[in-house]
């Protein structure tokens, strides 16, 4: 579904993609996994159209991904993507936000988009909060109607860009089950997470990244339960054997700050 060949990408004199590979198929759930700066997110927004690249090549559905491509609006309506900060229209209700796309984008009427903005806060927990505003949610309810903006599209694919990396601690759980119910279903995904318990649990393929590069690929259980390159390793004991403390005070600053990957 989405093949990536040789990827390469500068922010001027900043190699941030020194040519990543990487192939997913449909169904496949993938975690990129990686320190921050690594480059996760920039391969993310290289598949969905959002950034150009310098080199190498991106397929998704068999179709070149390019930023200025004549395409490139029909490709980014088959790939949902929910971002670390949830982008909600502010001035519009949670049912409103859900809707925009269908209507807006795809023609839909109001009636036939309404009725699948329902069922999918339905399908996220959030049904009872339909007509709330953004601003009444908490963090992990906002993040759950941003799933289901995306969702409304009816995409093939979903990427995930740190999608609890904003949250609160205790908020996290919601949002993961919501992605861990999409798996489930077989939607294929690629989620750039540091949540190891998820990607541990859902992913069929883990990637680690290291300035731009992918240093290791496999399985859940050989990248995380027995990783071989000494890079992967010191990222996993620094990441799996955080203090508490710690891990607590990382994400009050994210969702304070917004820190991108």
């Amino acid at each position: 579904m989405i093949h990536i060949h040789d990827l390469h990408k500068h922010y001027g004199d900043h190699h941030v993609l020194r040519g990543v590979g990487l192939h997913v198929d449909r169904g496949q759930v993938v975690c990129l996994i990686g320190p921050s700066g690594s480059g996760k997110s920039t391969v993310l927004r290289c598949i969905n159209g959002l950034e150009s690249y310098d080199g190498g090549e991106i397929l998704a559905f068999g179709e070149r991904v390019e930023r200025a491509g004549k395409g490139i609006h029909h490709l980014r309506s088959r790939m949902g993507m929910v971002f670390q900060r949830f982008n909600l229209f502010p001035h519009r209700s949670v049912l409103e936000n859900v809707m925009e796309g269908p209507v807006y984008v795809q023609g839909e009427s109001r009636d036939k988009a309404r009725g699948e903005a329902l069922a999918l806060l339905e399908k996220v927990g959030l049904a009872a909060k339909a007509h709330a505003w953004p601003a009444q949610l908490s963090g992990g309810q906002q993040q759950r109607v941003a799933i289901a903006r995306a969702l409304a599209m009816k995409p093939e694919a979903m990427l995930f860009d740190e999608p609890t990396s904003a949250l609160d601690p205790e908020l996290v759980g919601d949002v993961l089950e919501v992605m861990r119910d999409l798996a489930r279903e077989g939607m294929t995904m690629i989620v750039v997470t540091h949540e190891m318990g998820f990607a541990r649990e859902v992913t069929d393929r883990v990637c680690f990244l290291h300035s731009g590069t992918i240093v290791e690929e496999g399985t859940a259980e050989q990248v995380l339960g027995a990783p071989r390159q000494p890079r992967t390793q010191d990222f996993l004991r620094r990441v799996l054997h955080k203090p508490a403390a710690a891990t607590t005070a990382t994400a009050a600053t994210a969702a304070t700050t917004g820190a991108a990957t």
